[in-house]
């Protein structure tokens, strides 16, 4: 299934002024975020299921994943 993101909003977190290493996500989408590469705005983007990406930034907040 292709997700047409052309017309997308993409917003970085207001914590990611880390010299551009950074993610952005669309957020007006039912059910699912898109994510990309804020490097990259015409590459790629990964789409998970809003459950999933909810669980995924709580763990990060719970400090699950660790530093890099």
């Amino acid at each position: 299934m292709r997700i047409d993101l052309s017309g997308a909003r993409w917003v970085k977190s207001r914590y990611s002024n880390n010299g551009g290493s950074c993610v952005e996500v669309a957020p007006d989408f039912l059910g699912i975020v898109p994510v990309r590469d804020s490097k990259d705005p015409s590459g790629p983007a990964l789409v998970f299921a809003a459950e999933a990406f909810a669980s995924f930034v709580a763990g990060i907040k719970a400090g699950e994943f660790g530093a890099v």
